[in-house]
């Protein structure tokens, strides 16, 4: 256990040193945040205008702008394109060396970008949350739900971690990433609450996406985050949801994975 988890430090310390080798590329995918939140706020401001009240769906302006601020800032943060990875090794038949490697692929592909988890972490959501906490004059409670709160980012990022691999499956059968990755992004952005806050959706469409996994990665530790979740018992039923999803998508990645790695063809020898 002590050897595997030195392998899994050695490659977390060159994802970091990787990480901020380009500190330009994270200088642009901060600007490129910042005017996605721009427009993010422009339109709801013209949203709650056009409404009327300063209520919609439970939430004011301000609710949601700060929702949503987060959630960019929690996208960016667990978001480790490992669906593009897998389709370049695919295309360059790399993933066969990947494969015979003496660790599992999946833990070795995990474990080569925790570092970004962290870079990100730090230079991306912490910086956005403090801004926050500070310029909402603490709107965002400042007591257990913390500790709940990073108990479900680490399940969220489980289950995101699942669906890239089962996506990461299907490039196997196709050998085509780009178009499979975007439509992935979307249903995830979208039906995790990450574009529109969850309780914007209308009724019938909402019910059916709480019993989705999607509304557990960026949904749920956002509730927990901003003290919406309800007492300790409701919020301990969130957190028991989003296990159930972890051992769910795990199973039915894995699963899914060992199938269609038989379906491997490198062209070109």
């Amino acid at each position: 256990m002590n050897l595997n988890i030195k392998k899994y430090f050695a490659l977390t310390r060159a994802s970091i040193i990787t990480s901020l080798s380009f500190r330009l590329s994270t200088l642009i995918m901060i600007f490129g945040n910042l005017l996605y939140l721009l427009v993010v706020y422009f339109l709801w401001k013209a949203i709650y205008a056009s409404a009327g009240t300063d209520t919609v769906n439970g939430m004011t302006f301000n609710d949601t702008l700060i929702y949503l601020v987060l959630a960019t800032a929690l996208f960016t943060f667990m978001e480790m394109y490992i669906v593009w990875e897998i389709g370049r090794n695919i295309q360059s038949g790399q993933i066969v060396l990947d494969l015979i490697k003496p660790m599992d692929y999946r833990q070795y592909v995990f474990w080569s970008y925790a570092g970004e988890l962290i870079t990100h972490f730090v230079f991306t959501f912490l910086p956005t949350f403090i801004v926050v906490s500070i310029v909402t004059h603490g709107a965002i409670p400042m007591s257990w739900n913390l500790l709940w709160f990073i108990l479900s980012v680490f399940l969220a990022v489980s289950i995101n971690n699942s669906i890239d691999y089962f996506v990461g499956g299907i490039c196997l059968y196709t050998e085509s990433i780009w178009g499979i990755n975007i439509m992935k992004q979307v249903l995830v952005t979208l039906l995790s609450g990450a574009t529109i806050p969850i309780a914007f959706f209308p009724e019938p469409f909402k019910t059916v996406v709480m019993y989705l996994p999607f509304q557990s990665i960026y949904n749920t530790p956002l509730l927990i985050l901003l003290g919406k979740s309800g007492d300790t018992m409701e919020t301990l039923s969130m957190i028991g949801v989003q296990a159930f999803w972890v051992v769910v998508m795990a199973l039915i990645s894995r699963g899914f994975w060992r199938l269609s790695i038989r379906q491997i063809t490198v062209n070109g020898g």
